[in-house]
């Protein structure tokens, strides 16, 4: 930063002797970096296309430099380490008063896609900007609203208390300063009706800030999982002598938990939501099957989470609130299952959050990988898993609805997880490759998802295992698994389908040791049988014959191919 502000001091010379032959005219001027957007991480400044401030850093500002006042004066903006004013993506163009006094905050957001809401990125200006307090033995505290994706809010302070310091501010707006005694004071950001959102430290008197003059910024993302994983909310302090922004504390007490958020509800009413939490929107579309990061949320407060459909216009549109309360420090995974639909859907299991609430973002052991698994499919029964490759046997035993089992504590290696009824009966195998993920280390959640009969839930989406990790985004689908299952036949046949999963045609593949005649068999999640072929004649060696599945609803089925020496069983899913 040093070299940035003899840089600009030198420049800002040449351009100033250029202008002291036509006047000696000039303005104050401190600009202060707080674009998070990732691409504008560094930006150069040019004044009329001359080179002015190279590489710029987010949460960084100049000190009150001198600039030409009474001529027209462009000032653009281009990436860190421009070649020259080709490379400008913004300009903004001013005519400064001589003897004023400003301060230029870069706001908003550089990229089309990425980040929401896309604010425009701009400089927004304050025309009245102080280098120290009117008084000296105040503090006198400029507020700007800079952050792209918070509401309106208000400032109290909460210690003294003084109440409302700061009324309905908006993004990109300035408060006016504030003529504080020089004292350490608490600083709470509330909702516009005065719901407590954070609460910072701004210890005014300990930094020995008396006779100063200081700009408090709203930066960073309220929701950075919706904004690239950019920078995290919060009030940092430009000082007049520039330098990087001093980042307040969040106040003692002001404590926060980690939240994992998975969106697991199969109903299509849902299929993208809105995330409300005290009705300040934290969350904008977030679609079925995926999961957010672990994001910091207020603990030790009361939390209303509120999920509206996907582009609501505001909290009016919620259609179910659920009421939390966090512990400080503590790590939770929610999960929305259930049905918001009036009709279409049987069983119809109501929408709600499932909480776990002694959530890992990495595994006890580095060389394990910890898998919480969460029954999330409302048509499911209770239901087993067992790991049949090594076999290690039942690993989670009688897993209603809406529960977790707690994390299995796995050697990372490639695993295959067989679904079984609480009787002990496959319902669908899936490949669990966690060595081959390079999951070392890792903690994950495994998820029931969909129906097992789409046929009654409105042809939602089908069963399956789907994963979500710590980083968040899509849900990851563990793999079918064919050809495995009971072998009561002693190796006297096998069989391999394919397409898994189908839609109209399976074709199906029979390796059998002598000639018999083969009964195949397709049986729904309800036992019923759904499909048969009874004397198909196998040969010995290979036999392959197409069956037509048109007249099957979507959903899981259990294929088994049966002689008189024994049967072997698969599962075969039918999507449409």
């Amino acid at each position: 930063m040093e070299h940035n502000k003899t840089l600009s001091t030198l420049l800002f010379g040449a351009v100033l002797l250029g202008a002291t032959t036509a006047s000696a005219q000039t303005a104050r001027v401190q600009i202060i970096h707080n674009c998070a957007d990732a691409a504008a991480a560094t930006v150069d400044i040019y004044v009329n296309d001359e080179i002015t401030l190279e590489d710029v850093a987010f949460r960084t500002a100049t000190a009150f430099l001198d600039l030409p006042a009474e001529v027209d004066l462009a000032v653009g903006i281009a990436p860190g380490n421009s070649t020259g004013p080709d490379d400008i993506i913004a300009t903004f163009d001013y005519n400064l008063p001589d003897g004023g006094s400003f301060i230029i905050v870069a706001n908003g957001i550089v990229s089309p896609t990425g980040y929401a809401p896309v604010q425009p990125f701009n400089l927004d200006v304050f025309p009245a900007a102080r280098e120290s307090a009117a008084m000296s033995m105040n503090t006198d505290v400029l507020v700007v609203h800079g952050s792209t994706d918070a509401p309106v809010v208000d400032v109290a302070e909460t210690s003294v208390p003084a109440g409302t310091v700061v009324d309905d501010i908006a993004y990109s707006e300035f408060a006016g300063y504030l003529e504080l005694g020089t004292a350490d004071y608490v600083l709470e950001v509330q909702l516009a009706d005065g719901t407590p959102v954070v609460a910072y430290d701004a210890p005014l008197a300990t930094l020995g800030l008396d006779g100063a003059a200081i700009t408090v910024l709203a930066s960073g993302f309220l929701a950075p999982a919706n904004n690239s994983n950019g920078p995290a909310f919060g009030l940092w302090v430009a000082l007049a002598t520039g330098g990087e922004l001093i980042p307040l504390p969040l106040a003692a007490g002001d404590q926060t938990a980690r939240v994992q958020i998975i969106h697991n509800c199969a109903d299509a009413a849902a299929a993208v939501v809105d995330i409300y939490v005290n009705e300040v929107l934290t969350l904008p579309d977030v679609a079925f099957r995926t999961a957010t990061a672990f994001l910091d949320l207020p603990a030790e407060t009361d939390l209303a989470v509120g999920i509206a459909p996907g582009n609501s216009t505001g909290p009016a549109d919620i259609i179910a609130s659920f009421d939390l309360n966090l512990d400080a420090n503590g790590s939770y995974i929610v999960v929305a299952n259930g049905i918001v639909s009036a009709t279409g859907y049987t069983p119809a299991q109501p929408f709600t959050l499932d909480v776990f609430a002694a959530a890992q973002e990495a595994a006890a052991v580095a060389t394990n990988t910890d898998v919480l698994v969460m029954h999330g499919s409302t048509d499911a029964p209770v239901v087993d898993v067992a790991e049949i490759s090594v076999p290690a046997g039942t690993i989670v035993n009688d897993l209603a609805y809406g529960s977790f089992a707690g994390y299995l504590e796995l050697g990372t290696a490639d695993y295959a997880i067989q679904v079984q009824t609480s009787t002990g009966a496959p319902v669908a195998t899936y490949a669990a490759p966690l060595a081959t993920l390079n999951l070392d280390g890792a903690a994950l959640t495994v998820l029931a998802s969909g129906f097992l009969d789409p046929g009654v839930n409105s042809n939602g989406p089908a069963f399956g295992l789907y994963v979500a990790l710590p980083a968040g985004g899509a849900l990851i689908p563990l793999p079918l698994i064919t050809n495995v299952g009971v072998d009561e036949a002693n190796d006297v046949l096998s069989f391999n389908a394919w397409p898994n999963p189908a839609s109209d045609l399976l074709n199906l593949n029979i390796d059998a040791a002598e000639a018999f005649n083969a009964i195949v068999t397709l049986t729904d999640m309800t036992g019923r049988i759904a499909l048969q072929v009874s004397n198909a004649v196998v040969n010995g060696d290979e036999n392959r014959m197409t069956i037509d599945l048109g007249a099957l609803a979507e959903g899981l089925y259990t294929m088994s191919v049966s002689s008189n020496n024994g049967i072997r069983t698969a599962p075969i899913q039918v999507v449409r």
